[in-house]
């Protein structure tokens, strides 16, 4: 220290001068080295942070307990979107050993044992076909429900055991379900057309979907929140897994309630979800024809029909299986079109024609307007046996009296033909009933023997917004025929004489 300081303090101009350069250049030297090094530490933390991105980000999650998305770890690795398909439903029907034997002969009509999955649940062993195991669910025993209580006087008590089937089927553990479907023994589901329902909902958040009854008195006293389990309805697994969890302590609340749909209810009120309303779930609370209300269904697929047991066949003069069994072919070729009405007039002679396709052509004498045929015709009768309108919670149009309007019916004949080529579909109807005579002087439709009905299936129907499709009266040279085509609505066309 003595000595920097003699020279620092020294007189002589030159040692200064030169001391002075020598802290200069050792300053430099030193700040050049000093961003050396701090260039090369950047450079270093650059490399690590590129090559270990990784592993800092999962050290920094798993420090925070964060779990790291899929989507962070490679696009390839994550699975790819599949849609919903029948795979991912399974079916929980609610089945009476008593009536078994019959019951079982609609479920044969709609289930197909390779692609579907589901059981049915029984109150106790039935007597089995080892043909039945290849066309047939597997049949299970419901687990005992003698300990809940059950005091509505005019209910049973298999309305407790029926209710805990969502649950029941939930805890036999299957993989990749999406949806639970519940139905009756006495229900017939149109598959791809369930399918199509539920690919619009998310399955992953809580989904309750059905259809209120048609008769209005029985949505008051039940419920309009209520999905009724005969025309089925759809829970998503997440809401399956919530109902779980609480459906037996929620059903020891509501001792008085009637049925298991309502108790099914009960629970979803307290887990906060509503009802999802589809109108293609057809509970059928209605005795009689059918006909009224399968020739106007309304703009949504047709996912279920009930009550096959109480209503008469929807064909004539065959018995129930055999009637549902004749909708198998249309039912294969285009099920989005399945049962939807379009209406059209044939100008020339003035007739009011509507197509409900694959079951039945009317031909109306008059010019009718689409607002009135859209309207079912009261061709059954209340749940509640009584001859009253407003006991539907629906618009409905009467049967008319007068003989010339009541219209000539031709119903699906079995005849179907699909042009691959084409994409076309041919199908035709014919009258099985007579009409009565009428002294009317305008044309009769008496003298058509046959109609003929041609449509391209439109697999993405319920893709698009609702809407009919169009029907148009092609002429024709074949005597006794009728020529219609069937399809999606031209630009500005609209049902108008």
């Amino acid at each position: 220290m003595s000595t920097m300081k003699n020279n620092f303090k020294d007189p002589d101009h030159h040692l200064h001068h030169h001391h002075h350069l020598y802290s200069s250049w050792s300053f430099s030297k030193l700040m050049a080295f000093f961003f050396l090094l701090i260039s090369i530490s950047y450079l270093f933390y650059s490399l690590r942070f590129v090559s270990h991105s990784y592993d800092c980000d999962h050290n920094h999650h798993e420090a925070l307990h964060i779990p790291i998305a899929r989507e962070q770890i490679s696009q390839q690795e994550s699975p790819p979107f599949e849609e919903t398909n029948v795979s991912h439903i399974v079916f929980g029907i609610g089945a009476s050993a008593k009536l078994w034997k019959q019951r079982k002969e609609y479920i044969k009509l709609w289930w197909r044992p390779r692609e579907m999955r589901g059981v049915v649940w029984l109150e106790q062993k039935v007597k089995t076909d080892p043909s039945d195991e290849r066309s047939l669910p597997p049949l299970r025993i419901s687990k005992d429900t003698s300990k809940f209580k059950y005091r509505n006087p005019k209910g049973h008590r298999s309305a407790i055991r029926i209710s805990r089937i969502v649950s029941e089927t939930l805890r036999l553990g299957m993989k990749g379900v999406r949806w639970f479907v519940m139905g009756d023994d006495d229900t017939f589901f149109v598959a791809e057309n369930l399918v199509k329902v539920l690919q619009k909902y998310d399955h992953n958040q809580f989904y309750y979907i059905g259809s209120s009854s048609e008769s209005h008195l029985q949505n008051i006293y039940f419920s309009y929140n209520m999905a009724y389990g005969g025309g089925g309805f759809a829970i998503s697994y997440p809401l399956a897994v919530a109902l779980e969890k609480m459906q037996d302590r929620c059903i020891q609340r509501y001792p008085g309630l009637y049925g298991s749909d309502d108790r099914i209810q009960a629970c979803m009120a307290e887990l906060g979800v509503p009802l999802t309303k589809e109108k293609g779930f057809h509970q059928f609370d209605v005795y009689g024809n059918l006909f009224g209300l399968l020739a106007a269904h309304p703009v949504a697929p047709l996912v279920s029909l009930h009550h096959l047991d109480v209503v008469e066949p929807i064909f004539p003069n065959v018995s129930r299986v055999e009637a549902l069994k004749r909708l198998n072919g249309p039912m294969k070729v285009d099920p989005a079109g399945l049962m939807q009405q379009s209406i059209c007039y044939d100008k020339e002679r003035s007739w009011t024609v509507s197509v409900s396709w694959g079951y039945a052509v009317q031909i109306f004498r008059g010019i009718f307007s689409a607002r009135e045929m859209e309207m079912p015709a009261r061709t059954f009768l209340n749940w509640y046996k009584r001859a009253d309108y407003t006991a539907y919670p629906f618009n409905t149009r009467p049967v008319s009296r007068n003989v010339c309007q009541k219209p000539f019916v031709y119903y699906f004949s079995n005849a179907l033909l699909h042009d691959k080529a084409s994409n076309e579909t041919a199908t035709q109807y014919t009258r099985l009933q007579q009409n009565p005579p009428c002294k009317w002087k305008m044309e009769d439709p008496t003298q058509i023997k046959l109609v003929e009905v041609y449509k391209k299936p439109d697999p993405l129907l319920w893709d698009k917004a609702p809407r009919r499709n169009c029907c148009r009266v092609r002429r024709t040279k074949k005597k006794g025929s009728l020529v219609i085509d069937v399809g999606e609505c031209r630009e500005n066309e609209v049902v108008e004489l």
